[in-house]
Parts: C-alpha cells; structure tokens; sequence
C-alpha cells in the first residue's frame, strides 16, 4: 500500500513540473503564432535556393581555376 502513495506522490510532483513547463512556455511566447506554420509550406525555401545557387557558382569557379591551371 506504501507503493501506492509513493507513486500519487511522484505523479503530483510530475504533473506540477509539466505545468510550471506549460506555463513557463506560454509566458515566453511559444504558442502566440498559429497561423505562419500553416502556410508555411505554401512559400518556397529561400535559403536553400539561395545556398544550392552559391553551391554552384563555387563549384563553376573551381572548375574554372582548374582549366586555367592546366593550360598555364
């Protein structure tokens, strides 16, 4: 039966910590935009278009300093 209050014990101690969490996250502005998130997939990426392009200027550039050795 001791068992049996330890456990209520721990799971009223749990329940708080979860609480003082939500809490916690709520005051510091987590949940304040909910529509962003759902339009966000309706906009292309651009960072990543911005990075794949830089990515291939690089590349274009070291093959171009490549032939330019080879032909000195």
């Amino acid at each position: 039966m001791s068992v049996v209050f330890i456990l209520v014990f721990v799971a009223i101690i749990m329940a708080g910590a979860f609480l003082i969490a939500f809490v916690w996250a709520v005051k510091s502005g987590q949940y304040e935009d909910t529509y962003t998130p759902s339009v966000r997939i309706l906009f292309d990426d651009q960072e990543i278009k911005e990075s794949e392009n830089s990515q291939k200027i690089t590349k274009e550039k070291g093959e171009k300093e490549k032939q330019e050795v080879i032909s000195v």
